[in-house]
């Protein structure tokens, strides 16, 4: 065999390595219930804020600690603790994705991706209305 065959050989087994370890990182986004019966396991969720009951934040205090609740498109509902400063505007996004791991009764998060509302939600046409420049 070549030097070349197995060189070339050792860089395909290396590919094969490296998308093998990426696909441990995907995951799929879950329910809230779904999400429970997977306890320890990391997951996304897309959700909305439960804004019946109050977020708790207290940068005096601690900064790093924020706690609120939401709800799932199906109705489930969980607690969520975040270890980080609160997003700016986050009462204002229309979804959150959510990913972290359920712990026990609460849905202990470690990231948080705001969806915000579309600038052009209220009026669909908005766009044809404006006019389109083109330079060269």
């Amino acid at each position: 065999m070549k030097k070349t065959h197995l060189i070339l050989l050792v860089l395909i087994a290396a590919a094969i390595v490296v998308l093998v370890s990426y696909t441990g990182d995907l995951s799929s986004y879950e329910t809230i219930g779904s999400a429970k019966q997977k306890e320890g396991k990391f997951v996304n969720l897309i959700v909305k804020m439960d804004k019946s009951k109050a977020v708790q934040y207290d940068p005096a205090k601690d900064p790093n600690l924020l706690e609120f609740n939401v709800q799932d498109s199906l109705g489930g509902k969980i607690a969520v603790v975040y270890h980080n400063t609160m997003p700016t505007d986050m009462e204002k996004s229309e979804r959150l994705v959510l990913k972290g791991k359920v712990q026990g009764d609460h849905f202990e998060c470690s990231a948080i991706v705001m969806k915000c509302p579309s600038k052009y939600k209220d009026n669909p046409n908005a766009l044809k209305d404006q006019p389109v420049t083109i330079s060269n």
